[in-house]
Parts: structure tokens; sequence; C-alpha cells
């Protein structure tokens, strides 16, 4: 990493001050920066589409490929054991969801850094859950499902965010629909609803007993790789209309 000529500890300063600007969204002296309207670079809409297809491909292809597979009761977590006819399917699936999550949260710089560190954190313990099959490591591999399927599910309540008018705090009107607290609390309330539900599901005395097991972990897991889109494009038209100077 190139640094401009001058005093060390000018040097050091400088440095830092770049890489705490990257994270937290600050320029050099800790000042933060101007919203920058919601714009989102086009990598962060492809880690968006990414995160849904390969993991509804991942499971849809997986089961195709494992005879007699009920998705209704079998887990997603079966099909990327080592005993299932095609494991490297639902793994692959897995790990480029988990990755695409944590692009996704490196890309949204206009949400607050509480709901992108959730959301990055989320997509790191997917990677884990692909990187540790249930059926050699299940302690661990629960363990990380817990984290992803937690983070994923509290993230939106974390990416809310508030303006000032006229010297006090309140929320912004003009702001991207997925910002506003109503929207954002809400997802969180339906992808927490659908996680009670698959937990219920797991552990047998959900409202079928166990025997929707794979159809809730689905819905909840599809609902979680789905909400980061509609986030991105939320972001993406609110830019769209800034730039045109028209506000909805």
């Amino acid at each position: 990493m190139g640094v401009g000529r001058g005093a060390p500890g000018a040097r050091t300063g400088a440095a830092t001050g770049t890489v705490t600007g990257a994270v937290t969204g600050t320029g050099r002296g800790g000042c933060v920066r101007a919203d920058d309207g919601g714009a989102v670079p086009a990598w962060a809409v492809a880690s968006a589409v990414l995160a849904p297809v390969a993991m509804i491909g991942g499971w849809t292809l997986a089961a195709a490929l494992q005879p007699g597979f009920d998705p209704v009761a079998g887990t997603i977590s079966a099909l990327a054991a080592t005993t299932a006819t095609a494991p490297a399917v639902m793994t692959a699936g897995l790990a480029l969801t988990g990755a695409a999550h944590v692009g996704t949260a490196l890309g949204t710089r206009p949400l607050p850094r509480a709901g992108r560190l959730l959301h990055a954190l989320g997509g790191i313990a997917t990677v884990a859950v692909a990187a540790l099959p249930v059926d050699r490591a299940p302690q661990a591999h629960g363990l990380a499902a817990a984290v992803a399927f937690g983070a994923l599910a509290l993230w939106p309540a974390a990416a809310w965010r508030r303006g000032t008018t006229h010297g006090r705090t309140d929320v912004r009107p003009d702001r991207p629909a997925v910002t506003r607290p109503a929207v954002a609390l809400t997802a969180s309330a339906v992808l927490l609803a659908l996680l009670t539900w698959f937990v219920l599901e797991l552990q047998g005395v959900g409202p079928a007993r166990g025997a929707w097991t794979g159809l809730s972990e689905r819905a909840v897991a599809g609902a979680q790789a789905l909400w980061p889109l509609a986030v991105v494009l939320s972001l993406r038209a609110d830019a769209a209309r800034r730039r045109s100077g028209t506000h909805p």
C-alpha cells in the first residue's frame, strides 16, 4: 500500500484514517461524510442477486440429485452432509451465499454500520456452515448455523436510519423505504417469525411436529437471501430519484 512521503507519525495517521474511514464511513479527521444519496455499486447488486440464486438453486439441484429426498421434511444441511449423493453442490451453494452476503454488506455503505456488520457476520457464519458438515462436526455446524440465522434475521432491524430536522432527531420521510423503522423492523420481525417456526419444527414441537422441518428452513433461508436484494434495489432506486431531482 503506497503512502506519501512525510514524517512516520503523519504517514501512520493518514493510513489509519483511511482504513477507519473505509469501515466506519468517516473521512480524514474523523468527519462523517455527507450522505451519498443511497449509491450502491453494481458489484453489490451482483452479490445481492447471487445470494438467493446460490441458496435456492443449490438446494433445488442438490435435492434433484438425491434419490428419494423429501424437501419438505429434509434439511439443507442434510444435502451438504458427506453422506449425501452430491454434497459439493449444496456446500458450494452455502459458501457462495455466505460470500455474497459479505459482499453485499460491504457494498451497502449508505446503511448504518451496525446493520452491515450483522449482515457480514451472518455471511461469514454461513460460510462456516458450509465448511462444517453436519455429520462430521454437528456441534460446530449447529453453532455456526445459529449465528448465521440469528444475524441474518436481526440485521434489518439495525439498518434503519434517523435524520435531523430543525435540531431534533426524527425519522426522515425522504429516506429509502428499507431504511425506515417500520419497514426495517417489520422485515426483522417476519424473519424472526420464520426462524422461530424452523426451530420449533426442528425440535419436533412445531405445527407439523417436525414434518415441515425442511419447508420451514427453506422459508427462512430463502427470505434471508432475498431481503438484501430488496434493500439494494431500494437504495439504487432512491439514488436514481435523487439524481433526477424527484423524491417519493
